[in-house]
């Protein structure tokens, strides 16, 4: 069980109700009105607890769980103990995120505004949003319905939040437009100059930064995430974009839609990607390149060229990956021969 002095355990809810809110369909024991009242791992869940497998590493686990009920795909439901009461699906892992969601639904905000917070008059709260300690919200700020502005985080004079807008605390917006249903976590950085300088003899020139952040719906931004505003055009990510903790977008880059941006990521200034543009951990991409629709950039690689909608490119320079490995063969064959 999740500790109760941070999250709140909603339910009980039956097999049943599980199954019709995740679209899986009954199997193994098929206890039905099997009450479940909480979701735990496989190798600690117990007989009212909701589990699941994804993963054919953990098929030992699998087989000895005493969880009352488990998420997995058919091909891998016969190791199952009898006891165990299956939910079948091909996406066990994403039935189990509904189903965790139901147990631990999301506290709504506490509307209202904290005595120290500090609101212009001229900013507008959309109903049932709560200002914690310490934030500001400057002028012409417009804020949605049931946001929450996190303590002493700064909202920036003009910036335009939609509804059920969600900012951790000790964030900065400024210069920007962000959809509905938007997170922010602690310490994220949106708005701020971009890196723009003018080469001179004399010494470096700054380039005014004269655009603005767009963020769509349902984007999530990680913690000391920083998204530069656009010198003469816009930074935009694009919806359901899910980035990680410690990522830098540069000024003018255009991110796609449904893209995942794993945690140091470095994007140079006007590279544009696609939609569903996946790029791992650490993956640094110049500056003036464009990434296809469904392209898949592995962790720590380095990008200095276009990548094509749907290729899969690692190491740096980055490189098909058929062709990395296939390099990385070549020189262990050559370092067992100079071995021997």
């Amino acid at each position: 069980m999740a500790d109760p002095r941070f999250f709140t355990v909603a339910g009980p809810f039956s097999v049943a109700e599980i199954a019709q809110r995740t679209g899986a369909t009954l199997g193994g024991a098929g206890t039905a009105d099997l009450m479940l009242r909480d979701v735990a791992p496989l190798e600690t869940a117990g007989p009212e607890a909701l589990t699941w497998l994804d993963n054919r590493k953990y098929l030992d686990q699998f087989r000895a769980t005493r969880a009352g009920a488990v998420f997995v795909q058919p091909a891998l439901a016969a190791g199952a103990p009898a006891s165990a009461t299956l939910l079948l699906t091909e996406q066990p892992y994403r039935a189990y995120a509904v189903a965790a969601q139901a147990f631990y639904p999301e506290p709504p905000p506490e509307p209202g505004i904290a005595p120290s917070a500090c609101v212009d008059p001229t900013a507008r709260l959309g109903e049932g949003t709560a200002v914690e300690a310490l934030a500001v919200i400057g002028p012409r700020v417009e804020i949605g319905k049931r946001c929450l502005i996190g303590a002493n985080s700064v909202i920036g004079a003009g910036s335009v939040l939609g509804d059920d807008v969600r900012i951790g605390a000790n964030v900065s917006v400024s210069h920007a437009v962000i959809g509905a249903r938007v997170r922010l976590y602690p310490g994220a950085r949106i708005g701020q100059d971009g890196f723009g300088f003018a080469l001179d003899p004399k010494g470096y020139v700054k380039v005014p930064q004269l655009g603005r952040v767009i963020i769509g719906d349902d984007v999530e931004i990680g913690a000391n995430t920083t998204v530069d505003r656009g010198a003469v055009r816009d930074t935009e990510i694009g919806a359901g974009t899910m980035i990680d903790n410690l990522v830098q977008i540069g000024h003018n880059v255009q991110i796609g839609r449904g893209c995942v941006l794993v945690s140091q990521v470095g994007i140079s200034g006007s590279t544009r990607l696609g939609d569903y543009v996946m790029i791992g951990g650490q993956g640094g991409l110049i500056g003036h390149l464009t990434i296809g629709n469904g392209a898949r950039i592995g962790a720590q690689a380095g990008i200095m060229r276009d990548v094509a909608p749907g290729e899969t490119v690692m190491g740096s320079p980055a490189q098909p990956v058929k062709e990395f490995f296939r390099q990385v063969a070549a020189v262990q064959r050559l370092a067992r021969k100079k071995g021997d």
